[in-house]
């Protein structure tokens, strides 16, 4: 475990994601491209939805990573409140607009995806009411750290707000279990038995497969794009440090 806050230094921090980005950026690029062009070129339409049952590719992975970015910003959150480590506290906050743009996109993707299946764009559907609740924090999260200029104070403030939000974050995740009504399906892909179950909502390995290399390349992306932001971050913080001491000086 001491090895693991080492990590908490920004200096290291630094060095080691300078050594990691490269290949997790190459790693992320070719995973989303398998993934992506195998899902949309290369599988059959469904005997029910036909082609539109392709946004799969794009939505279920944004969605997954809409509600893990949050969890993660928890996580880190908590790491702040308990132990007062920056780095956590500026993963947290560098985080939140690439979870933020993976929730516009499984929403307009899900609206895109709905509108033929459903009849409509948009419905007051527990699971859908949650996610977009889950952006707004999402955005209020962005918001309270751009209106308080003292870093300290924001980050003990926005850890409160993530605390508060994780609770839509998993209503997100599991709001089809927790009520039966509602229009969106029960889940049929992060659950076990999706791929052996003798279901009727089981995904078949002719779309499954494809699907989980578009997840891998959207997780690859999104701890790709957070580690680069987080570093901007810290080089932005010891900026901000550096100007205040020439303004006292």
């Amino acid at each position: 475990m001491a090895s693991i806050w080492e990590y908490a230094n920004p200096v290291k921090f630094i060095r080691t994601t300078d050594r990691l980005l490269p290949w997790l950026s190459a790693a992320a690029v070719v995973t989303l491209l398998v993934g992506l062009v195998w899902g949309f070129f290369f599988t059959p339409d469904d005997y029910r939805q036909g082609s539109t049952v392709k946004i799969i590719y794009l939505h279920v992975p944004a969605a997954l990573m809409a509600i893990n970015a949050w969890l993660m910003m928890l996580v880190a959150s908590l790491i702040w409140i308990v132990r007062r480590h920056h780095v956590s506290a500026l993963g947290a906050r560098a985080a939140a607009p690439v979870g933020a743009v993976m929730t516009v996109i499984a929403l307009v993707t899900g609206a895109l995806w709905g509108q033929p299946m459903w009849g409509t764009w948009w419905e007051w559907d527990p699971r859908l009411t949650s996610f977009l609740i889950l952006f707004l924090f999402y955005l209020g999260y962005m918001a309270l750290w751009a209106a308080i200029e003292d870093d300290d104070t924001a980050a003990d403030l926005t850890s409160i707000l993530c605390l508060v939000g994780s609770v839509f974050a998993i209503l997100s995740r599991y709001a089809v279990n927790f009520w039966n009504q509602g229009l969106h399906q029960g889940a049929s892909v992060m659950r076990a038995g999706a791929l052996a179950g003798d279901t009727e909502e089981r995904v078949s390995n002719v779309f499954a497969v494809p699907l989980f290399v578009s997840m891998a390349g959207f997780a690859l992306l999104f701890i790709a794009l957070v580690f680069l932001r987080t570093q901007t971050e810290i080089r932005a913080r010891r900026t901000r440090a550096l100007m205040a001491r020439e303004r006292m000086g």
